[in-house]
C-alpha cells in the first residue's frame, strides 16, 4: 500500500462590488484595477498552499502572469466574482488558475470577463532569499499532471528568453510626429510605500500590474484620442523583486497596431534609494493589448502605426508575430467549444 502526501486540489472565491474610483471616465472598470484582484486571488491561495506544511512559514512570491484575455468589459455597479484554483505544482513554484465573473446585482447576469494563469515562489519569511519547497497536490489523472509539466517547461524556457533583451530602455524624443512610438510612449514614477508592499517588504505583484495597465492605457489613449480599453495581457514576466523604497519607472511604448488593436510593451525600472550602490535594475516586462472604443462601447479602427527606423520595424514585426499566433489561437479554442 502506498501513502501519499499529496493534497486535494485547492481553491478560493472572492468577490466585491465595483465602485467609481474603480473606473475610468466612462465607467469601464480599469484593466489594473481587474489584474490587481486576480493577484490577489492568487497570492492568498498560493500562500494558503505553501503553508499547509510543517517547517518554515513563507509568503507567495509572484514570478510570472501567462496571456490573460480580457473577454468583456465590467462596469461600476457590477460585482466581481473571482475564483482561483491550484493547477500544478514543481518542487519550488504554484500554479493557480483564476477566473472573473461579473454579477450585474439587477438583473442577476453574470459573464466571463477574464481568464488568468499565474505563476508563484513561495519565499521564506525568516529569509527572503529561501525558496522553500511546495508540498504536491493530487491530480484527476496522470494525463492532467503531464499537461501541467509541459507548461510549467514552456513557462520557464519563455523567462529565460525574455531575460536576454532586458537591457532595452525607452529614449524620450522632443516634439514627436503624431502617431508615430515617440508621440505616445510614456513613463510614470512612483515611489514605493509601506501600503504596496507584503509581509516581506516587496511590492505585491497586483500593485506593479496596476501601474502598467496604466502606462499601457496612457500610451493607447494618445495614440488613439478615444475611450480605450485593455483586451488581453501577454505574458508578465517578474525578473527581480522591488523592496519598499525604491523609485520605480514604468514606461510604455507602441510596439504594433492592427485595424482594431494595439500592442503596448512595458517596462518597470527599480531604483534603491537607500541601497543606491546596488543601482537601477530591469524588474518587470510585458506586453498588453488595447482596442479602442466609440461613446456605446463599440470597436473603433486604430490608426496606423508609423514605424522610424529599423529598430521600431523590427519590434513591429514581431507583434506582429503574436498577434498572429494569438489570433490562431482563439480560432482554435473557439472550434474546439462549438
Amino acid at each position: 500500500m502506498s501513502i501519499s502526501n499529496a493534497q486535494a486540489t485547492p481553491s478560493i472565491q472572492i468577490c466585491r462590488i465595483m465602485r467609481p474610483d474603480d473606473a475610468n471616465i466612462v465607467g469601464n472598470v480599469h484593466g489594473g484595477t481587474i489584474l490587481k484582484m486576480i493577484e490577489e486571488a492568487g497570492c492568498i491561495i498560493g500562500t494558503r498552499h505553501c503553508n499547509s506544511q510543517t517547517g518554515d512559514r513563507c509568503v507567495a512570491a509572484l514570478a510570472r502572469v501567462e496571456r490573460t484575455d480580457f473577454l468583456y468589459p465590467m462596469f461600476i455597479g457590477e460585482v466581481a466574482h473571482v475564483s482561483a484554483e491550484i493547477t500544478y505544482t514543481s518542487k519550488n513554484s504554484v500554479e493557480v488558475q483564476v477566473n472573473v465573473l461579473s454579477e450585474n446585482i439587477v438583473t442577476g447576469t453574470k459573464k466571463l470577463t477574464n481568464k488568468a494563469t499565474l505563476w508563484y515562489v513561495p519565499l521564506s519569511l525568516q529569509n527572503v532569499d529561501k525558496i522553500i519547497e511546495v508540498p504536491p497536490i493530487e491530480y484527476s489523472s496522470p494525463e492532467q499532471e503531464e499537461a501541467g509539466k509541459k507548461r510549467y517547461e514552456a513557462q520557464k524556457l519563455e523567462r529565460t528568453e525574455t531575460k536576454e533583451r532586458n537591457g532595452e530602455i525607452i529614449m524620450s524624443v522632443s516634439l514627436p510626429e503624431p502617431y508615430t512610438v515617440a508621440f505616445s510612449q510614456s513613463s510614470l514614477i512612483h515611489l514605493v510605500g509601506p501600503s504596496d508592499c507584503t509581509l516581506h517588504g516587496f511590492v505585491h505583484g497586483g500593485v506593479t500590474m496596476k501601474l502598467m495597465d496604466e502606462v499601457a492605457g496612457i500610451v493607447a489613449a494618445r495614440h488613439c484620442k478615444t475611450n480605450i480599453v485593455t483586451a488581453s495581457v501577454d505574458a508578465i514576466n517578474f525578473h527581480r523583486k522591488i523592496k519598499k523604497g525604491c523609485v520605480i519607472t514604468v514606461s510604455g511604448r507602441m510596439t504594433f497596431t492592427s485595424n482594431k488593436s494595439m500592442e503596448i510593451e512595458v517596462f518597470v525600472d527599480a531604483d534603491p534609494l537607500v541601497e543606491a550602490e546596488k543601482g537601477k535594475y530591469r524588474a518587470v516586462t510585458a506586453f498588453f493589448t488595447y482596442i479602442s472604443l466609440d461613446k456605446e462601447n463599440k470597436p473603433l479602427p486604430v490608426p496606423p502605426l508609423k514605424l522610424e527606423g529599423e529598430e521600431e520595424q523590427k519590434r513591429f514585426e514581431e507583434g506582429k508575430a503574436r498577434y498572429l499566433q494569438n489570433k490562431a489561437k482563439r480560432l482554435t479554442d473557439k472550434e474546439r467549444q462549438q
